[in-house]
């Protein structure tokens, strides 16, 4: 079956920076998008980043351009969020998510998640 687990998140301080990183397994893990969302306490799930099956071109949320950077490792069948100057509110629960096809962006449908990694930011 399909499994999509995180790991990475953590505390860092405002300016640091976290890698996150999501074991997939259970299908043809090359073939399909995927995408990171987070949920912050009280708000709604939003989509942070997503790459394509092909990788080219990879799609961010205004909020993190030019601070997240998506990438995938189909060797290691992981996906991969580096976070870079960091700030509170980018404190939530961050998510890997599998899309229903090729591409991975806030309008695709994403049709498995993992269980979420904590990620805190604050001095």
């Amino acid at each position: 079956q399909v499994q999509l687990v995180e790991s990475g998140g953590g505390l860092a301080q405002p300016g640091g920076s976290l890698t996150l990183s999501c074991a997939a397994s259970g299908f043809a893990f090359s073939n399909f998008g995927m995408g990171w969302f987070r949920q912050a306490p009280g708000k709604e799930r939003e989509f942070v980043a997503g790459i394509n099956w092909s990788r080219d071109p990879a799609t961010y949320v205004d909020a993190v351009k030019g601070r997240f950077t998506i990438s995938r490792d189909n060797v290691k069948i992981r996906v991969y969020l580096q976070m870079t100057a960091l700030k509170p509110e980018d404190t939530a629960i961050y998510y890997c998510a599998k899309s229903k096809g090729g591409t991975a962006t806030p309008g695709a449908e994403y049709d498995y998640w993992g269980q979420g990694t904590q990620v805190t930011v604050s001095s």
